[in-house]
């Protein structure tokens, strides 16, 4: 079933099963596989991506429901917010593996886009459901807090 969908800025066509998660569709149809697999439930947030810049879990999507919807992945997450977290992520060395980070990062940003300045609460509401085996957690609300005060 052919679908279009509007993927960082780019509308695409798409030819996936009807209810195909968009995490499938992004990693298997169109090799974006910035977007990762973790728990295929909806739990770690590994897979988040932006719709229309709020953060969701891309496995539990289907793509053929979306619409117009905008979605932002990992590859294309620009702008200040995300070139601040990007920044800080690197100067705070946040990742240990790495395996998490794109849904990480993908949840950071939208919460500094949309509160300039997060409090402890904040960052823990927001980044609530992004797992990260490493547990470096500490590392992150740090990137989130220096990323935050780079835009102010």
């Amino acid at each position: 079933m052919a679908t279009t969908l509007k993927i960082n800025g780019k509308k695409i066509s798409v030819d996936a099963a009807e209810g195909t998660p968009l995490l499938w569709v992004l990693r298997d149809h169109l090799k974006m596989t910035g977007t990762k697999f973790g728990c295929g439930v909806g739990q770690c947030g590994a897979c988040t991506v932006h719709l229309d810049g709020n953060p969701v879990r891309s496995c539990q999507l289907p793509h053929d429901r979306l619409g117009e919807v905008a979605i932002t992945t990992i590859e294309g997450n620009e702008g200040k917010a995300a070139t601040a977290i990007r920044e800080a992520w690197i100067a705070a060395d946040v990742p240990q593996c790495g395996y998490c980070q794109s849904g990480q990062i993908m949840s950071a940003t939208a919460l500094i886009a949309q509160n300039a300045s997060p409090s402890d609460e904040d960052i823990d509401a927001a980044m609530n459901g992004n797992l990260c085996r490493c547990a470096t957690y500490l590392s992150i609300r740090r990137g989130i807090k220096d990323a935050a005060k780079s835009l102010a």
